[in-house]
């Protein structure tokens, strides 16, 4: 048995060695330091869809793709000046700031699960499920947009019809897209109970929470809100009040990260998560990721157009095909980060004038 003078050698002897590896650590450059951050706008060639994608760079050249909501006024130099040179896996610290936040979100995991040779669910605490359950456009219904407030027994019809027309074994969800008054949406509510939605998407704004109790105590139907609510404080108040049945966070807003933290707030209330997100390929696996990272997740929405160059855009921008659903399920990725690889030369292809 060694001697306690030899074991506090030995020990000494360690630290040393760890103190000189941590003095070469600092001065070297990290390798996970963002080196570059290049922004390609993207528009679909018949639908003029547009959506930015975020490509990050480290010192060591693992790439991070992300993707957010186009905006024309997104100003790139700002972007660069706060995350140059800071480390990839910061991305806790992102804030919604500005237009590329989400964007910046989704790339630095990417990265981490490049770094870690992990999917990004994995590096999250994943995964919580083996599929994703989700749906495309041909499932939602649009409410008509009504000619004024408070609409009679001719608009519940129209309602009626359109809901009457869906097959008896096909699930639905009815779109309000906030346009209804309180009353007009408890009547439609009420109206569509029957035929049992998914639930009823922005049956009125969410801005007065007693315009949005007055639906909720009307009907069983539940409700779903997010759209346009950039605070996750409202999302809060709604879970708090018994307002709101599904979270719908905008993926292109809050990213990952932001749509996690939002989740989190949903479980302890019981009600489930399915994030809002109408961009391209590259959202869908960021959309893929967070679901399986998550164990409220309900269903996600797979915003396919309906045009064939459009769709033929999307499978050439990122291979594999992960918008591709199987018995109604996006399947899980296997490979580091997104699990995709982006075509850059197709980029250049389809940029946004």
């Amino acid at each position: 048995m060694p001697t306690l003078d030899a074991v506090t050698h030995r020990r000494e002897r360690l630290m040393r060695g760890f103190a000189l590896q941590a003095a070469a650590a600092v001065s070297k450059p990290a390798e996970l330091d963002i080196a570059e951050i290049r922004h390609f706008p993207i528009r679909e060639p018949v639908s003029g869809v547009r959506y930015s994608l975020l490509r990050v760079k480290t010192r060591s050249g693992i790439t991070g793709w992300g993707e957010c909501a186009f905006d024309p006024g997104a100003d790139l130099k700002s972007l660069e000046s706060g995350w140059l040179g800071k480390p990839a896996h910061a991305y806790a610290t992102i804030r919604p700031s500005t237009p590329f936040a989400a964007a910046l979100d989704v790339a630095l995991l990417d990265i981490a699960g490049k770094a870690c040779n992990a999917p990004i669910y994995r590096v999250l605490g994943g995964p919580t499920r083996s599929k994703v359950r989700a749906y495309t456009s041909e499932t939602v219904i649009e409410v008509p947009a009504p000619l004024a407030r408070n609409q009679g027994k001719a608009y519940q019809n129209r309602i009626l019809t359109l809901v009457d027309a869906v097959p008896a074994d096909r699930d639905f969800i009815l779109a309000g897209s906030g346009l209804l008054t309180p009353g007009d949406a408890a009547s439609v509510a009420t109206t569509v109970e029957r035929k049992h939605p998914l639930w009823f998407d922005e049956p009125c704004s969410h801005s007065n929470l007693e315009a949005v109790r007055k639906v909720s105590g009307e009907t069983v139907v539940p409700l779903g809100f997010g759209r346009g609510i950039h605070d996750a404080g409202i999302f809060q108040a709604m879970l708090r009040e018994g307002l709101i049945d599904l979270v719908r966070p905008e993926l292109d807003y809050f990213g990952i990260s932001g749509s996690k933290r939002i989740a989190a707030l949903a479980e302890p209330y019981y009600v489930a998560v399915a994030p809002r997100h109408d961009g391209g390929p590259i959202a869908t696996a960021a959309a893929i990721q967070l679901a399986a990272s998550i164990p409220n997740f309900f269903i996600q929405h797979v915003p396919l157009p309906t045009a064939p160059e459009d769709r033929a855009m999307r499978r050439e921008i990122a291979s594999p095909d992960v918008e591709t659903t199987r018995d109604g399920f996006l399947q899980l990725t296997k490979s580091p980060g997104l699990g995709i690889t982006v075509n850059v030369s197709a980029l250049e292809k389809y940029h946004a004038a």
